[in-house]
């Protein structure tokens, strides 16, 4: 074993000196891109109907062309050489570990780190020795002074991602609405017009870039750049490496989902798992198992079917059309009762509509069971799950799709015909299926009534309200679970919410302190007005112009205090858009101008980097202002947005947080009450007993939502162990011990509830006051 080891550490080695010749030469030269041949037979009419028939359609008559079933296992082991992943199944693997995060951004940081680690020779290669090749101006650059004693061993790593950002051809980014369609499309094509960049029978050259992505650590970025050096396809190419990759770095959604970890060949069993960021971890396991179906989606399913089993019929064998004609009733079923539950929401006419335009429903909540009931006794004797299981492995949802855009292009119907790489309806329409045939109590159905008066459309909404069963598929195979995270307070829904099947002595916990000194955080917690009035921020008094004056007379007096940045997160837009308007009116805003330069989060991701340039900025350049006064820059940001979580604002970009009432969910919303209606039924049927003064589990889960957004909105400051900042809470209601006990650990109890807006300005003059001579001595 160690020897085939060896072994394999010097072909890396190899592989890693021939990446560093086409390094060198892509410096020297431009890459051009690969030409391919242009030259196409025309298919007649027939042979070109043949392609869409079901995969699965020549094994349903190889009985009656007389195959044999050692002649059916000759021709899949043929097909199943040509296949882009053949080769993987036979590889030897060892243990790794699946490191998962949110952003592809967030998984970066941890090469560098990574190369810091003292690691055993046995454990970790000694062959390479480019310290350089992970870095780039957006990484951590590894010191001289931090190599442990010259060594230099290597880890070998794969970073996984999307073709969204894998993809190297740019002629299909260019013209497909979604590239994994677009990419299927094209591996489904003959040879001539092929993705370039993934040709038939390339399995030796595949083999070498895997094992140029194993020689040095990278990221995505790096990736990317390998392939298009190597002029093959890096998101195969990353599939290749992850059998022998000791770790394997990854976004939640290919670790989470079943049927990304089965397309990827992922294999849990046995390997270690470390979610970091584990506060999106609920929220993200119930993201992904939400599933939606438009009303219009719905009706182009039923059509395209009804259209390719005219055309296919005589086609077509028996098992083949059995499926299809149980498709057509189940979809038509379901067509007829999302109109009939649309008519009965908007009413029978334009009057009735107008004369009672708030009393109609636009929402129903319903179980999956209670969905096919409605469907009628036709639907309700068909095993759904064969009908999923049909369109999985015919893949005739593709099929089906594309006989029809054909059809629409040839009669000149080009609304119908949708641009190259468009998913199929069929295929949202099967992700519907999965959710509703996986579904048990834990799932429901949300029809939603949507659209102007005149134009309504209805949105059938699957979602799950237990994020456990997806996760504990990870769990029960996995050697072992690691959740991390800095501000993964409370941790009271972790456990109950994932883990409530497992006995105790299975789980353990560790958490500790802040890595700052005590006197370099400062946590108040202000629950009065500079009038006196009491300070509640709930979302009946957020329209109060009163309220909000109140609020801008506070922020211009932190202001005057803070020193440098200063952000203020609102607990939601349309609080911090209203206050604009009022602050812009009464000119508040331009005395904010005075002290500090105001920027608001922006409404597009797109402007997220210029916006926090712009104020970095702003904070910086101050210094080299004439009359040398550091004026600072304050931002205006909302909870749970783009600004609230993934981003570091250090030092002076931060010098205070502030954090403007309570972001509590909408109680309105129907899946909100549908979850707490859920969990409070959960613990009562386990018979849990709560003191009389303890909130319910509703309750609990209600509060927890809550105070885990503040808690990132905290967590934006203090980013090493020198930095220092004031959190400043503007709500009384952090002052109750069941909120303040939810803060993050690390803030300790360093928390000061001031009796009044003057002594919470004292304190506060006096931090900075402080921080300023320390900095000077």
């Amino acid at each position: 074993m160690e020897a085939d080891e060896q072994e394999y550490e010097a072909r890396l080695a190899e592989a890693k000196k021939r990446e560093d010749l086409l390094k060198k030469m892509c410096r020297a030269r431009v890459v051009k891109k690969i030409k391919r041949d242009t030259q196409t037979l025309i298919p007649t009419e027939d042979e070109n109907d043949l392609q869409f028939l079901p995969e699965n359609e020549s094994r349903d008559d190889d009985e009656e062309m007389n195959i044999s079933p050692a002649l059916r296992a000759l021709m899949d082991k043929v097909e199943k050489v040509s296949r882009p992943g053949y080769g993987l199944e036979s590889e030897s693997t060892c243990t790794k570990i699946y490191y998962a995060s949110r952003t592809h951004s967030q998984l970066s940081q941890v090469l560098p780190e990574l190369q810091r680690l003292k690691l055993y020779p046995n454990m970790i290669s000694q062959y390479s020795t480019d310290k350089t090749a992970i870095n780039s101006t957006n990484k951590r650059p590894l010191d001289e002074s931090e190599s442990h004693g010259g060594a230099d061993f290597n880890t070998r790593t794969v970073a996984l991602g999307s073709r969204k950002q894998l993809c190297i051809n740019d002629e299909l980014r260019d013209r497909s609405r979604d590239l994994d369609e677009g990419c299927r499309e094209l591996l489904g094509e003959k040879e001539h017009k092929r993705c370039q960049y993934l040709p038939l029978g390339c399995d030796e050259k595949m083999f070498d870039l895997r094992d140029q992505i194993l020689a040095t650590p990278k990221d995505i970025e790096d990736l990317a750049a390998a392939g298009r050096r190597a002029q093959l396809c890096p998101y195969f190419g990353a599939r290749r490496a992850i059998p022998q990759a000791q770790l394997v770095t990854l976004p939640y959604n290919l670790l989470l989902q079943r049927t990304a970890r089965e397309a990827l060949g992922i294999d849990l069993t046995d390997q270690i798992v470390i979610i970091d960021e584990a506060h999106n971890l609920i929220p993200t396991l119930l993201s992904l198992s939400t599933t939606r179906l438009p009303q219009s989606i719905l009706l182009t399913s039923f059509m395209q079917v009804c259209t390719y089993v005219s055309k296919f019929r005589n086609r077509l064998g028996p098992a083949n059309i059995l499926h299809l004609k149980r498709l057509v009733v189940f979809l038509d079923a379901l067509k007829k009762y999302v109109l009939e539950w649309k008519e009965s929401r908007i009413g029978k006419s334009i009057s009735e509509r107008k004369e009672m335009p708030d009393i109609i429903e636009k929402t129903e909540v319903i179980t999956p069971a209670q969905l096919i009931e409605r469907l009628g006794r036709k639907v309700s004797g068909i095993n759904l799950l064969e009908i999923e299981k049909y369109l999985k492995t015919s893949k005739v949802g593709r099929k089906i799709s594309g006989y029809c855009d054909k059809e629409a292009e040839k009669h000149g119907d080009f609304s119908r015909r949708p641009r190259r790489g468009e998913i199929p309806p069929l295929s949202i329409v099967e992700a519907f299926l999965v959710s509703l045939t996986g579904a048990t109590d834990d799932g429901r159905i949300t029809l939603t009534l949507t659209g102007t008066p005149g134009n309504e459309t209805v949105e059938l909404k699957f979602q799950l309200l237990n994020p456990s069963p997806p996760f504990k598929e990870v769990v029960d195979v996995a050697r072992s679970v690691i959740l991390a995270g800095g501000t993964m307070s409370p941790m009271s829904d972790v456990a109950s919410q994932l883990f409530s099947y497992l006995p105790p002595e299975r789980l353990s916990t560790f958490s500790c302190g802040h890595i700052i000194p005590a006197d370099n955080l400062q946590t108040l917690i202000i629950s009065k007005s500079p009038r006196g009035n009491d300070l509640e921020y709930k979302a009946g008094k957020q329209s109060d112009v009163n309220v909000i004056a109140d609020l801008g007379q506070i922020l211009l007096n932190l202001v005057n205090l803070v020193p440098s940045g200063m952000i203020v997160f609102f607990p939601s837009y349309n609080f911090l858009n209203l206050a604009k308007a009022v602050w812009s009116k009464s000119g508040l805003l331009d005395k904010f101008g005075v002290k500090k330069k105001t920027f608001f989060e922006p409404t597009e991701t797109t402007d997220v980097d210029k916006v926090l340039q712009e104020y970095s900025t702003a904070i910086y350049d101050t210094r080299m202002s004439p009359d040398k006064v550091r004026r600072g820059a304050l931002l205006l940001a909302v909870i749970g947005a783009k600004l609230s979580e993934g981003l570091n604002f250090a030092d002076d970009l931060a010098r205070a947080v502030v954090i403007v009432g309570l972001p509590f969910p909408n109680l309105g919303s129907p899946e909100l009450k549908e979850r707490m209606q859920y969990v409070k039924r959960s613990e009562e049927s386990k018979g849990t007993k709560r003191a009389p003064s303890q909130k319910d589990a509703a309750a609990e889960l209600y509060e927890n939502m809550c105070m885990n957004a503040v808690n990132q909105s905290i967590g934006r400051a203090i980013r090493h162990r020198s930095d220092w900042a004031s959190l400043i809470l503007l709500d009384r209601r952090y002052a109750s011990s069941s909120i303040r006990n939810k803060l993050p650990k690390w803030i300790g109890n360093g928390v000061s509830i001031t009796d009044g807006f003057g002594q919470a300005v004292k304190s506060l003059a006096t931090f900075y006051r402080n921080k300023k001579q320390s900095l000077q001595s």
